[in-house]
């Protein structure tokens, strides 16, 4: 472990929550995928919907759709399915297309590495916590940093106004006087 882990890129949004997927855990973990699904059955008590959910047929595939990949790595579905002896059973590639994914959230994901009880899921759950943190402290920041732009955009348009308004009361003491009118010569009688 001397390369700095990145778990940032695993972490996605489904439902409108931060979430990690089961083979994704399973490899931070260092378990298979179906290890980790069979410890979350067994307990599946602990694992309400808030903790982790499984995904639609329909969000998996707008999944599989935004993940970019290589078209080495594109395989139809019927191949995985053929080839499932030959390939490793914990990738995420090659999963069964029956056996949707699951989406564990933060709380969900320190369940996980309670259930499977190894030291390295102990150990790396704190990695997958403080990536959850961070990226929570992330979108807080942000949001303080949109409500500041907010408060000078706003204050700006007041801005506006008020230079506006001075540049107007200012546009005649600007315009060049009116020509005095002309002094006739002479005796005028009026």
């Amino acid at each position: 472990m001397n390369e700095p882990i990145r778990i940032d890129p695993l972490i996605l949004t489904l439902r409108g929550q931060k979430v990690i997927l089961d083979a994704d855990l399973a490899g931070l973990y260092g378990v298979q995928t179906k290890v980790l699904n069979q410890a979350v059955k067994r307990n599946a008590d602990r694992f309400p919907e808030d903790l982790m959910f499984q995904l639609t047929t329909q969000e998996w595939r707008d999944l599989k759709s935004q993940i970019v990949t290589s078209s080495s790595e594109h395989t139809e579905i019927e191949q995985d399915t053929m080839n499932r002896s030959q390939i490793v059973t914990g990738s995420q590639r090659h999963r069964d297309p029956r056996f949707l994914p699951r989406a564990f959230t933060e709380h969900g994901a320190m369940m996980a590495a309670m259930v499977l009880n190894s030291p390295e899921a102990v150990a790396m759950s704190l990695f997958v916590i403080r990536a959850f943190v961070r990226m929570r402290e992330q979108l807080a920041a942000n949001a303080m940093i949109l409500k500041r732009l907010a408060e000078i955009d706003k204050t700006l348009l007041e801005h506006d106004q008020a230079l506006g308004l001075i540049w107007e009361q200012l546009q005649p003491l600007l315009a060049p006087p009116p020509d005095p009118p002309k002094r006739r010569i002479g005796f005028h009688q009026d």
